[in-house]
This record gives structure tokens, C-alpha cells and sequence, in this order.
């Protein structure tokens, strides 16, 4: 849509599916945290009063109440002027109609209210789906600032549903890999709550180098029941093997300045909601791994 101006109008959109809930719960409560754009409940009420929330393509009030079961959408148009559209080439690693898997970058975030998005560079680098309910097309989930790898990303409007329900029932299954610091077993579990909530996360030893400065350093294979955010950071952390680069979580006087959070999403697996064929897929490691270890 162009406005007068030759500014292009382009809604950042995203979706959730309500699961079943044990009791109704108003919207301006339940909505806090489940939206990128709106995660905190100021934010929440303002995309309500500006219409910016549908439930089941309802326009949406801060008495609207949830059961259970409904489809929520947050879609906040944005005006962008022809010279500041970002341009930022990203590798595309599978595409059909329906979704697409793309490799991100370290150092640019998936979405949120900055100009330099991943999701604002995806309708540069992907075909336009041929599909009736096409949109803008969408990440499926998040990886973090600093976090390398493959990420999901929803076509239409009917795929990003059906990918926020497969994420919400744990069927797609994601692999990391990381560099740790510090001596560690063959394997293992680790449960802890990460913000309140509890999480899991599985780690693999591929392989250790002596390090003069770190001591040990680890090649970790890592997968997680829960997706949490900072998830596997936090856990690494809290059994004292800290991921290499991590200024957040790392242990102060062995932070690695310059090369970056040493974690990267190496794979994919889940059916395809809509051709019903499985689908796998890897990221190689990026170079600076390679550096490190040779990789199993």
C-alpha cells in the first residue's frame, strides 16, 4: 500500500495460539510477554487502544477475554520510506510457498522495534508465496542478538499459525551447537527454573582442547525441551561452563572481546504442516569453529 509521501505501509505482524487454559483470563494479562513487539503490559494496552490485536480476526479491547483455543494477532503498520528500506542479503537455505529457513547472522536481532531486523530483511530475500492468505512473511521463533544459525520463517498467514502450534507442542526439534569453557562431563542433563519457569536443556561432548587462557574448551552438541529465553546460556552457565564469548553470562576475566557468542543453531527437524513430508535440515558451523575443533 503507498501513502502520499511514497512511503510504503508495512504491518509487522505476529501470531499466537491460545492452548487450553484452566480458567478465562482477560487479554491485557494473559497477552503479556507473548508478543515481540508488545512483550511488556504498558505496551500490551497501547497495540489495544490502537486496534493493532485481533482474536480470531475480531478486533480486539482490553475486555476482550480469553478461554482457550483462540488465534491472536498483533499486526502494527509501519511507514517506511523507499531510502531507509533495509537492505541486508541473508542466505537462504530452503524455501517453498509455504515457509522458509533462513541463516542468521550474529550481531542483528530477529524482530522487535529497530529499523535493522531480520524480519524487515525478509521480504527482500524471499519469494513471494503464490498462496491466497500470502503475507509479509514472519520468524517462527527467536535466536538471540549474538546467536548464529537457521531460523524458521512463516509465508502466509495459515503456515505461522501452524508453526507457533508445532513450536507450542514441542514438535519441532532444535540442535545447537556451543563452545564452553572449562572441564565437563561426556553428557547431561541440566533442570533448573529460567525466569520462573522450569526448563531443560541436554548437552553432548564432541570434543576438548587445552586453552593457555581458558584452561579447557569444549565442543557441546545441546538440544532443550524448552525454549526459553537465554535458555542454554543460563544453563551453561549455572554448571560453571560458560559459552565462549558470552558477556552476559560469563565469567568475569575470561570474556573473549571481538569474536562473538560462540552459539550456533545447527539444525531443523519437523514435518512440514502442509506438504505433511518430513524436513531436516542443517547450518554448518560457521569458520570460527572450525579454527577451534574438527567437528564430528
Amino acid at each position: 500500500m503507498a501513502l502520499a509521501n511514497n512511503k510504503t505501509l508495512i504491518n509487522t505482524s505476529e501470531t499466537h495460539n491460545v492452548p487450553d487454559i484452566p480458567y478465562p483470563i482477560r487479554l491485557q494479562e494473559y497477552g503479556v510477554g507473548i508478543f515481540i513487539a508488545a512483550l511488556t503490559k504498558s505496551a500490551l494496552k497501547k497495540a489495544l487502544k490502537k486496534k493493532y490485536i485481533t482474536v480470531n480476526d475480531i478486533t480486539a479491547t482490553t475486555a476482550t477475554l480469553i478461554n482457550g483455543g483462540e488465534c491472536i494477532s498483533l499486526s502494527i503498520p509501519t511507514a517506511v520510506s523507499p531510502s531507509k528500506q533495509l537492505i541486508f542479503p541473508l542466505t537462504v537455505l530452503f524455501e517453498d510457498d509455504h515457509l522458509a529457513m533462513i541463516h542468521k547472522p550474529a550481531g542483528i536481532l530477529v524482530s522487535g522495534n529497530s529499523f535493522k531486523t531480520i524480519a524487515n530483511a525478509l521480504i527482500q530475500n524471499l519469494q513471494h508465496s503464490k498462496l491466497p492468505d500470502a503475507t509479509q512473511p514472519q520468524p517462527a521463533h527467536r535466536l538471540d542478538f549474538a546467536t548464529t544459525g537457521i531460523l524458521l520463517v512463516g509465508k502466509t498467514s495459515s503456515c505461522i499459525r501452524a508453526l507457533s502450534s508445532l513450536f507450542e507442542e514441542k514438535q519441532i526439534e532444535k540442535s545447537y551447537y556451543a563452545v564452553t569453557i572449562g572441564t565437563m562431563n561426556d553428557q547431561g542433563e541440566i533442570t533448573s527454573e529460567v525466569d520462573g519457569k522450569k526448563a531443560h536443556s541436554n548437552y553432548r561432548l564432541i570434543e576438548s582442547v587445552s586453552s593457555e587462557r581458558f584452561g579447557k574448551l569444549n565442543l557441546v552438541k545441546l538440544s532443550s525441551k524448552t525454549g526459553r529465553r537465554h535458555q542454554l546460556r543460563k544453563h551453561l552457565a549455572s554448571i560453571h561452563n560458560p559459552i565462549l564469548g558470552d558477556k552476559v553470562y560469563g565469567n568475569e576475566g575470561l570474556i573473549l572481546n571481538g569474536k562473538g557468542l560462540y552459539l550456533h543453531a545447527f539444525s531443523l527437524s519437523f514435518k512440514h504442516p502442509f506438504i505433511h513430508k518430513s524436513i531436516y535440515l542443517e547450518d554448518e558451523l560457521p569458520k570460527r569453529f572450525g579454527k577451534l575443533f574438527n567437528p564430528k
